[in-house]
């Protein structure tokens, strides 16, 4: 009787205790990319990601504001007004916005100044849950024709479809996996990085890293984009290095992508790479924590819990996730996160700064090198310096957390970079002293005529911000 019973006792507590999974009211097509549908299926996880498309709290997060409830969309070249002057020459240097949610990914590409899209199809890869399908079905028609001619292949009623749930989840039965396999699952197989063994909480980094990361758009010989692949090369999984990505950068012309109007450099570019930074031996990484750890907390949702899909800063949720694993309390927290971005962002400016005024010393030497005699091998000693100067600071510029994810990766290049850009200064100083040409201690920016002189993308600068801010001033 005694057994009967415990028998009984224990189905009982089995059959409250199991988390259940959502009934399944629907069958989901195998390339079902229209949300809605979705829903009837995963209510919760859609109502988190239709949230995406509102505005978060305002004043939450001091560098990466996004677009907060104040109303405002926040130009980063007037946040960090050295970028003015490096990205001159690029759809960059014209609109440089910070990001609004998942919900416009798409929407924000659309608006931006068509600067920001003349490589073409290609732009549309990190943007549209299409791109695997377009890359499959065009080949490379994709990536060169023009923007607006691949955009218009795109079903009409998706045409402002950012990050979808097919972006991340299989629809049979909604685990995770990567879509884009012409980009990451290429990118993982080049480190030996084998996607079979991947754990769930490898998989809850990876479909972020489908598009949180840096690529290369591959060029022709007539600018034309022809590919676009992720800059790993002998990098391993955990420790995928910015030395790396520069090496890759440079080692092949067609990586150059944009010629830089202050300098006259071919240059490639380095975007949005979180998940390299985050996942390069970081406290947190090694910690075993994943990127939907903090931005996509547990939370409870009727009798079930589930990841938050209003993906945003941790700041602008009252720091759930962080309380989960520190005991501090909230204000310490945010104390202890404004301090980290504080460095980077301080070192950030000082070295994007020391980078930008050795640029104006190239214009400079540039305008004499016709008339006077100048050392070619210091100025490409120099060139050299100004390369790895740049590449860290655009790395950590365009890195979404102002260095948390990473914040001693972060310092340690920057502090770099502010290096390498004094030590090609010095090279300069000598060069010129030697050629007889006059370089003033004190460097102008120019910062003015960087900022309001964009084309049609003015922003309202606000040209008093030098005066106000002593960061900006164009005498460095």
């Amino acid at each position: 009787m005694k057994k009967v019973m415990l028998i009984s006792i224990f189905a009982i507590f089995t059959a409250c205790s199991k988390t259940a999974d959502p009934i399944k009211i629907s069958k989901l097509d195998k390339n079902e990319y229209e949300p809605e549908k979705w829903k009837v299926n995963y209510p919760y996880e859609y109502e988190g990601w239709e949230k995406t498309k509102d505005p978060t709290p305002a004043g939450k997060s001091y560098y990466k504001k996004g677009w907060d409830t104040d109303g405002k969309i926040y130009d980063k070249l007037s946040e960090f007004p050295f970028m003015s002057v490096i990205y001159k020459g690029w759809g960059f240097g014209i609109e440089y916005n910070e990001p609004r949610g998942h919900y416009h990914m798409l929407k924000d590409v659309l608006d931006v100044d068509s600067s920001r899209r003349k490589a073409g199809g290609v732009c549309l890869t990190c943007k549209t849950p299409y791109a695997q399908e377009l890359s499959q079905k065009h080949g490379i028609d994709y990536f060169s024709k023009p923007f607006d001619e691949v955009h218009s292949w795109i079903p009409k009623n998706h045409r402002e479809l950012g990050v979808a749930c097919i972006s991340c989840h299989n629809p049979e039965d909604a685990s995770l996996r990567i879509l884009n396999q012409f980009t990451l699952s290429k990118a993982l197989k080049k480190i030996n990085f084998d996607i079979s063994k991947a754990t769930h909480q490898d998989m809850r980094s990876l479909v972020c890293g489908q598009c949180h990361v840096s690529y290369i758009i591959k060029k022709d010989k007539d600018m034309k984009s022809v590919d676009v692949f992720f800059p790993w090369d002998s990098s391993k999984y955990g420790n995928i290095t910015i030395e790396n990505i520069i090496k890759t950068i440079k080692k092949d012309p067609s990586h150059l992508e944009w010629t830089q109007a202050v300098t006259g450099f071919k240059m490639g570019f380095i975007r949005h790479p979180e998940f390299e930074l985050f996942t390069n031996q970081s406290t947190h990484f090694k910690a075993g924590l994943s990127c939907a750890d903090c931005h996509m907390p547990y939370v409870r949702a009727g009798q079930y819990k589930i990841s938050d899909h209003r993906v945003m800063s941790p700041l602008k949720n009252g720091l759930r996730a962080c309380i989960q694993c520190h005991n501090q309390g909230e204000d310490w927290l945010r104390n202890r996160v404004k301090f980290t971005q504080d460095r980077v962002a301080s070192l950030l400016i000082k070295s994007g700064n020391a980078t930008a005024k050795l640029a104006k010393i190239f214009e400079r030497i540039n305008k004499e090198k016709g008339v006077k005699k100048i050392d070619e091998k210091a100025y490409l000693k120099a060139k050299e310096y100004y390369e790895e100067a740049f590449y860290r600071v655009v790395f950590i510029g365009a890195e979404n957390s102002m260095g948390f994810h990473n914040p001693q990766e972060a310092l340690r290049v920057l502090s770099d970079a502010y290096a390498f850009a004094l030590n090609g200064e010095a090279v300069l100083r000598e060069l010129s002293a030697k050629a007889g040409i006059n370089i003033p201690e004190k460097i102008d920016l120019e910062l003015n005529k960087y900022l309001s002189n964009r084309g049609e993308k003015k922003l309202n600068f606000d040209k008093s911000v030098e005066i106000k801010d002593p960061f900006c001033k164009t005498d460095f």
